[in-house]
């Protein structure tokens, strides 16, 4: 398979807007662990094979077990994962698949035990962002070498 474009060849200006997203994501309250979770999760139900791949190794640099990883397609199952993450995970199932329920408030609420209102803000824009990267990858047949 070949890449069709290279988006960040083509349009240094929006990659360069990406990127500050990044950079901002990485200066929030959300833990790097958490974020990559979220990235990894968020790439698996979009079957971002570029995502998975790059996320999976930030991850283990991050210090995330294999185990959990292996788990994370299961999250709702599996005992590995706190009621603070299951309550993340819940909103990026439905943040990435808005159209088939949208975010149902009892969701929202759960997130609001833990976390405050400018962190569920967080969460929601790494959610989002790691959907555009997705959609780009995928869109665009970008690839590991």
């Amino acid at each position: 398979m070949k890449q069709r474009i290279n988006i960040k060849q083509l349009e240094p200006g929006a990659y360069s807007v990406m990127f500050a997203m990044e950079k901002y994501l990485s200066s929030t309250n959300l833990t790097l662990q958490l974020r990559e979770l979220i990235k990894i999760r968020v790439s698996q139900i979009n079957k971002c094979a570029y995502c998975i791949e790059m996320h999976c190794k930030d991850a283990r640099k991050a210090g995330e077990t294999e185990q959990r990883i292996f788990a994370l397609p299961a999250w709702e199952e599996s005992p590995l994962f706190t009621d603070e993450e299951r309550a993340v995970f819940a909103l990026v199932e439905e943040i990435t698949k808005i159209s088939e329920q949208g975010v149902k408030d009892s969701s929202f609420q759960n997130a609001q035990k833990y976390f405050n209102d400018n962190q569920i803000a967080q969460i929601i824009i790494a959610i989002t962002q790691i959907n555009s990267w997705n959609r780009i990858a995928i869109s665009t047949r970008m690839f590991h070498s």
